[in-house]
């Protein structure tokens, strides 16, 4: 199972101060050297925290590993996207009001006009995934997007209040994790992941990547980056008996 670093809060404490550091893309570099196997950052609307700027340097440094854009499905976007060429665009819903992504995309809603959008970026040699929700529908609307890929929103099952509801939440996802591999999708996971909840989220063998962002940025405060991105591998590794 791979896993994907998002390295957005660490600008999130730069831009506190508007100042240089701490650089995200330095963060980056040693979030590859620790063993991520991917890159991921979120380019907002409204620049809260990663800037134009970082996403230059990223797409000039991250080569031997993937770099993975999660964006708002917007023009502006587009022609970023196109220009700079990551490996993956995920699809992602955005509001400005809101502190951190709050739930899926709605795809079902938005599918004909994905699939024009899908497409371009696709042509422009970008593979894209959507951020969705746990359910077939939404699953199903990707597919017929032409997404090469989801990744299924863990939130409600890392918020989840009670055993009975987080059980509830991570069949779910197992269920649409086998739906969407059967579509022929890729299946990939994230959204509120940290070290005491990722293992059984990683036990889902239709699931092939992760991306976690929070727990690893805010226990770096602790551990370092370096040593909180091994901590999270060891964790995954454990439950996957796969060497990556």
């Amino acid at each position: 199972m791979r896993l994907g670093v998002n390295i957005d809060h660490i600008a999130t404490v730069r831009e506190a101060r508007k100042t240089y550091e701490p650089d995200p893309v330095k963060g980056a570099i040693i979030a590859r050297d620790a063993g991520a196997d991917q890159i991921t950052f979120h380019l907002r609307e409204d620049r809260r925290h990663i800037q134009d700027s970082d996403v230059e340097k990223l797409r000039a440094v991250i080569t031997e590993i993937p770099l993975n854009m999660e964006m708002a499905a917007t023009q502006e976007m587009k022609q970023i996207a196109v220009r700079i060429k990551p490996d993956r665009v995920t699809l992602v819903p955005e509001r400005r009001e809101e502190i951190t992504t709050e739930g899926g995309l709605d795809v079902v809603s938005m599918k004909d006009l994905l699939k024009k959008f899908i497409g371009e970026l696709k042509n422009g040699g970008i593979n894209v995934a959507t951020f969705v929700d746990p359910v077939e529908e939404q699953i199903k609307a990707s597919f017929e997007a032409g997404a090469d890929a989801v990744e299924i929103h863990t939130g409600e099952y890392a918020n989840a209040k009670s055993e009975k509801e987080r059980e509830r939440e991570l069949f779910r996802i197992k269920k649409s994790a086998v739906y969407g591999r059967s579509l022929g999708l890729k299946v990939f996971a994230g959204h509120g992941l940290t070290y005491t909840n990722v293992q059984p989220i990683a036990q889902i063998e239709e699931i092939e990547e992760l991306n976690i962002g929070h727990s690893i940025i805010a226990n770096a405060i602790f551990l370092g980056l370096e040593e909180a991105v091994r901590k999270m591998k060891k964790l995954i590794n454990e439950v996957r008996n796969k060497n990556f």
